[in-house]
């Protein structure tokens, strides 16, 4: 019979959890930042819901040594995974970095950390939902929580969003690494992370906002995210939920982004469609007509000289007009009352509304 020797089980455990526990000590360095980082790198902690994601969106920065998954927020010490996604913590899934100054600015980190989540969310992130994927900027310093401030109140003042921005600034507090398999998870197991980063709703959420503020900078013009999709990507319009559909006030409409005039009251109709209809457009060599095969029948697919996405034409129109109907999304236009032609640099179309 084989006799078990506890004591000699129990030390040997012992020494087990003592060289691990020397093992991960061995790869931090006294001041708590990771060995690996130079001197004079500078931290920055960000969450932004699952960690995979905004470890991911942040650590191929030029000038980004490190990016850590782990947990911060709360008051329990050492949270493990499984703690933390119960819900019973005050934690938040988290990512700390460690960066150059010289090579990145902390405001850039600000801006990519922001431009990859849903800062109106205050019930998680995307199909994530709980506290412990709330968002949040911890700031280590004066300097920080002024910079991030300042890029929450950007947010708030932009055409990106349409509802209230729930991030939250708050002083940084201990942060916990979290287990080995959840660090560069999208470098572990790229196909599983591509998978849940699509199918979470993130990544198009998130490629929407950055087209939308990348084309918003290069032409200095104030699209929503809806107006981007329907303008540049030929989305369509809920007929009856649109802006103009009933519009019958006097006055011009104008490309959303170019302002290019396009439309007058004078030529609009009620075509019973539920979309802003005309007989014809202002110039017509400002309109650029296209062949669209999305449906079983050809349709004429209409765009601005500029590029914007406008709608369709068809010959079910008005006859005594011709049998024309440019049939319009309202997030293609911008409209301009009779009254303010003059004061916004089309006052040669006044002469339209004369009678």
């Amino acid at each position: 019979m084989v006799r078990v020797n506890y004591k000699l089980l129990a030390s040997a455990f012992i020494v087990l959890v003592v060289l691990f526990g020397l093992y991960n000590i061995s790869m931090v360095n006294s001041t708590g930042i990771p060995k690996d980082v130079p001197s004079g790198a500078e931290v920055a902690t960000f969450a932004g819901g699952c960690f995979w994601c905004i470890e991911a969106a942040l650590q191929d920065i030029e000038g980004v040594h490190s990016a850590i998954s782990g947990y911060t927020g709360g008051e329990v010490k050492n949270p493990t995974y499984e703690l933390v996604v119960s819900g019973l913590t005050d934690h938040v899934e988290a990512v700390q970095v460690y960066y150059n100054p010289e090579k990145v600015k902390y405001s850039k980190l600000v801006d990519e950390f922001l431009y990859s989540i849903d800062p109106t969310d205050d019930g998680g992130q995307f199909s994530d939902r709980g506290v412990n994927y709330l968002t949040a900027i911890f700031y280590h310093d004066e300097n920080q929580k002024e910079v991030a401030q300042k890029a929450l109140n950007g947010l708030a003042s932009s055409s990106l969003y349409d509802k209230p921005i729930k991030t939250k600034l708050l002083e940084v507090k201990k942060f916990y690494k979290a287990e080995e398999d959840h660090q560069d998870y999208y470098l572990k197991d790229p196909t599983k992370y591509k998978k849940y980063y699509k199918g979470s709703g993130r990544e198009a959420f998130v490629n929407i906002i950055k087209e939308t503020k990348k084309i918003n900078d290069e032409r200095n013009i104030g699209l929503t995210p809806y107006q981007y999709y329907i303008t540049q990507k030929g989305g369509t319009e809920r007929p009856f939920d649109n802006e103009f559909w009933d519009n019958k006030e006097p006055g011009i409409y104008v490309d959303i982004v170019s302002g290019e005039p396009l439309f007058s009251s004078v030529d609009k109709y009620d075509s019973k469609t539920g979309w802003p209809s005309f007989t014809k457009p202002l110039n017509e060599d400002e309109i650029v007509e296209s062949v669209d095969n999305k449906l079983i029948v050809p349709r004429t697919k209409i765009e601005s000289k500029e590029g914007t996405d406008l709608g369709h034409v068809f010959n079910d129109g008005p006859v005594e007009t011709g049998g024309e109907r440019y049939c319009i999304n309202s997030a293609s236009l911008r409209f301009i009352h009779k009254d303010n032609l003059e004061s916004e640099g089309y006052g040669n179309y006044l002469e339209l509304f004369n009678d």
